[in-house]
């Protein structure tokens, strides 16, 4: 039963988090993208620490997974807003 509530919680995020981000404004998408990448070091964090109270080699296994995707969610999150921030420096000529 719970991991049915999981499931149900995370397609009502999923759902919740796509309306809201469809709703922004194009202007504001470098500015929350620059957020939320700094939210997204929290998971790091959190991979960090998952991982090292896991106990069986399995555990240790996906806290390693959970730390590879979060760094990999921050450091291409980071990427893309660099990527962003210069098409709007190159195209506006306020340099």
């Amino acid at each position: 039963m719970s991991y049915l509530l999981l499931i149900a919680i995370l397609v009502v995020a999923t759902l919740l988090g796509y309306r809201v981000i469809s709703e922004v404004p194009s202007l504001l998408h470098t500015p929350l993208m620059s957020g939320m990448n700094a939210l997204s070091g929290i998971t790091v964090v959190g991979a960090l620490l998952a991982a090292a109270g896991a106990i069986t080699t399995g555990r240790r296994f996906l806290g390693f997974l959970a730390i590879v995707f979060a760094t990999i969610n921050v450091v291409a999150g980071f990427l893309v807003t660099h990527r962003m921030l210069k098409m709007f420096r190159s195209g506006g000529g306020s340099e």
